[in-house]
């Protein structure tokens, strides 16, 4: 059971990690009519909202981007930070919706800042229980099963309620990104903004898998500690 729902949840994870790279090289190499960066369009979108406290920088990496907001830091791959393709005017803005979701205290995002700690420590009992168990079995130790499924169900449900907060704070820096590209044309009606939008989209299925990989790890724990109970 265990290795179906690792081979199935891995294969899930994979492949809308493939839909995101196959989709992201193709837009990546449309450039986008307006000619601005990912840091120019960045840029002008925080100064559009008066968002002064904000600084951007270039990170090294492949889709490393990602918005901190406790260093108010918006980080850029290098291939976005300099980019002029819609891929990379797309992946800039979504980043910035980030940051204008902080600035106007997005319920969604405030939670899942708050649930940063809880889930940390959730994901690291998923790997020090299991350890522990089969290392306490090796030298003759007896544990309380259904004790051990309970507190990884437990973990595996900070870690699914993350994932499900998640959801809501992507898909709406997508939809934002979306509507201040089009306003302020950075990216042409037509096929650019249909380019950026699919990058936008299929970046969002990565999150939902997650979401629905936690899930199922939850659930096969909470079965275990019923069933262990039973």
């Amino acid at each position: 059971m265990i290795w179906i729902l690792f081979i199935g949840t891995m294969a899930l994870s994979l492949l809308a990690m493939l839909m995101l790279k196959m989709a992201y090289a193709k837009y990546s190499k449309m450039p986008a009519s307006s000619g601005l960066t990912g840091a120019e369009v960045a840029q002008r979108i925080l100064d559009m909202n008066g968002i002064r406290d904000v600084t951007i920088h270039a990170i090294s990496g492949s889709l490393t981007d990602h918005y901190d907001p406790t260093q108010k830091t918006l980080m850029l791959s290098e291939e976005n930070y300099y980019g002029r393709s819609v891929a990379a005017l797309g992946v800039a803005a979504h980043e910035c919706g980030h940051a204008l979701q902080h600035q106007q205290a997005y319920a969604p995002l405030h939670w899942r800042m708050a649930a940063v700690g809880a889930t940390n420590f959730a994901s690291g009992m998923l790997y020090i229980i299991p350890f522990a168990g089969f290392a306490g079995h090796f030298i003759g130790l007896h544990f309380n099963y259904q004790l051990i499924a309970t507190i990884m169900a437990l973990c595996m449900g900070v870690v699914m309620v993350f994932q499900l907060i998640t959801l809501p704070v992507e898909f709406d820096a997508s939809s934002r990104a979306k509507k201040i590209l089009g306003s302020m044309g950075a990216v042409a009606p037509g096929a650019e903004t249909a380019g950026m939008s699919r990058v936008l989209d299929v970046a969002a299925l990565t999150y939902v898998a997650a979401f629905i990989s936690s899930l199922a790890y939850f659930l096969y724990y909470l079965l275990r500690a019923q069933s262990s109970r039973n």
